[in-house]
Order: C-alpha cells, then sequence, then structure tokens
C-alpha cells in the first residue's frame, strides 16, 4: 500500500513539475507544499464528503450547529481580519509597487509576504468547512456549481501559487479577498445572531462587492501584462482566464437570485392586489345591499 502511494505521489508531483517547471525554493519544507499528494487528496476528500454526506443526510433531521457557525464565522473574520493587516504592512514595508511586483525584489521581506500567502492558502481548507456545514444542516440548495467549484479550486491553486509564485504580484487578490471575507463571515456569524437579523439587509451588496474584486483583480493582473516586470506572464494569464469564470458565474448567480426575488415580490404583490380588489367588491355589494335595506 505505501509503495503504490509513493509512485501516486511521485507521478502526481512529476506531472505538475513538468508543467510548471522549477519550484520556488523559498518555501521548501512548508506544511502541506513540498508534494501535491495531501492537497490533492484533502479535494477528493471534500468532493466525495458532499456526494456522500447529502446522502446520509437525506431521511436524518438536519442539524442546527448555531454556536458551532457562530464560533466558526468568527473566527474566519479574525483570520482574514490578520491576514489583511498583515499582508498591507507587509507590502508597504517591502516597498511593492501596486501596477506590477516581480518575485525577487524585495529579499527577505519576500518571505514575509509569503509567510501570510500560507496562512491565505491553508484558509482555503478551513473553508471546505462551509460546505460541510451546509450538509449537515440540510440546506443542500446552497451547494452550488459555483460554491464548489470556487471552493475546491482555490485550495488547489493557492497550492501552485506558493509553489511558484509565493510573493511579488501575488500579494494583490489576497488582500481583496480577505477583505471582502471578513465583511462575510461577519455577516454570516451576525446571522446566526436572531435579533441581529433586522440590521442585515446588505446580503446583496456582499455579492456586488465580490464582483467589485474580481474586476479590481483582473484589472490589476492585465497590467502586469502591458508594462512587465519580470512576472511569469502564463501565471497572469492563467489568473485572468480563473477570475473572468468567477465573474460569469457569480454574475449568473446574482441575476438569478435577485431577478427571483423581484419576480416573487412582484407575484406577491398582484396577489395582494387581487384580495384587494375582491374583498372591496364584497364590501361594496353588501354596503349597497345594506343601504337599500334602510330605504326600504
Amino acid at each position: 500500500m505505501s509503495n503504490h502511494l509513493e509512485k501516486f505521489d511521485r507521478l502526481l508531483n512529476s506531472i505538475v513539475d513538468s508543467l510548471f517547471g522549477e519550484r520556488d525554493t523559498r518555501v521548501r519544507g512548508w506544511l502541506l507544499l513540498d508534494s501535491y499528494t495531501p492537497t490533492f487528496l484533502l479535494t477528493i476528500i471534500y468532493l466525495l464528503t458532499i456526494y456522500l454526506g447529502t446522502k446520509y443526510m437525506r431521511n436524518r433531521p438536519a442539524y442546527s450547529l448555531k454556536n458551532v457557525l457562530l464560533l466558526y464565522n468568527f473566527s474566519i473574520t479574525i483570520l482574514s481580519l490578520y491576514m489583511l493587516v498583515e499582508l498591507i504592512s507587509s507590502v508597504w514595508s517591502a516597498g511593492y509597487r501596486l501596477q506590477c511586483q516581480g518575485l525577487h525584489e524585495a529579499g527577505e521581506a519576500d518571505i514575509r509576504v509569503a509567510k501570510v500567502l500560507w496562512w491565505y492558502y491553508f484558509s482555503k481548507l478551513i473553508e471546505f468547512l462551509d460546505t460541510i456545514f451546509i450538509v449537515l444542516r440540510k440546506k443542500n440548495n446552497q451547494i452550488s456549481f459555483l460554491h464548489v467549484y470556487h471552493h475546491a479550486s482555490m485550495f488547489n491553486i493557492w497550492w501552485c501559487v506558493l509553489n511558484w509564485i509565493p510573493c511579488g504580484q501575488s500579494f494583490f487578490g489576497p488582500m481583496l479577498n480577505s477583505f471582502i471575507h471578513i465583511l462575510m463571515y461577519s455577516y454570516y456569524g451576525l446571522s446566526t445572531i436572531q435579533f441581529m437579523h433586522k440590521y442585515l439587509w446588505w446580503k446583496r451588496y456582499l455579492t456586488q462587492a465580490q464582483l467589485v474584486q474580481f474586476l479590481l483583480t483582473i484589472t490589476h493582473t492585465v497590467s502586469a501584462w502591458v508594462i512587465p516586470c519580470g512576472f511569469p506572464p502564463g501565471c497572469l494569464k492563467f489568473q485572468t482566464f480563473y477570475m473572468c469564470t468567477l465573474v460569469v458565474l457569480f454574475v449568473n448567480f446574482y441575476m438569478q437570485t435577485y431577478r427571483k426575488r423581484k419576480l416573487d415580490g412582484d407575484r406577491i404583490a398582484k396577489v395582494e392586489d387581487l384580495k384587494n380588489s375582491h374583498s372591496n367588491g364584497v364590501s361594496s355589494s353588501l354596503n349597497g345591499a345594506n343601504s337599500k335595506q334602510k330605504l326600504q
């Protein structure tokens, strides 16, 4: 069994090495980075858990998980806040350029940025729990293609980022995303508190903020094509393509979610109007009958 696993590990890593070339030696020995196998297998386990978990929960009552979700969401909020503050501090002290930043221009300061980005990569593993909690709460309508694609792909993409482009230009997307996640996970945390619901009118703006994030990241990435700084162009092209897929999927989600709510709202309003018209007609008829009786 161990021999088969070792062969599989060598094969998998030889494939990714042939695709991307020599790895960045500065992250050698960091947790989960030396081999692609753990990241790959954890992703497979994640996908199997969704499939088998929904089957397991089909005839079982949903779990509430209210206190667990409160702790989880605020923990991710705090982690996101740390990453945002540390990224801003590290790139500022390193003198990073906003437009395009190479991989080997800031010396030890690049290592500090890479360490924050490792936490960003690891946070994508933690965020697999988003889906596990959805399965346990039987909110299966929330397990969309967008949800699974986004969670599974980000964990694997950021393993590649840490091994080949762990600093420089790579800082920008995680910095924006950490800010968005502070808003998003604090919203989810507050939504577990009943008396806070009346203050949570801003959910739709979270999706809008995510779309703005993607567009800013695409703009930042493309700017490095226009005025290059030695950052690998293949990585820039892949990131642009990937971000475009997220824009398409999030726009589709936004339109389906909020157009459906608008149509449902219009439909309810029409039903209420019909009810009111009907009751007014009955009322008028009764009033007419009463008046006639009085005259008689």
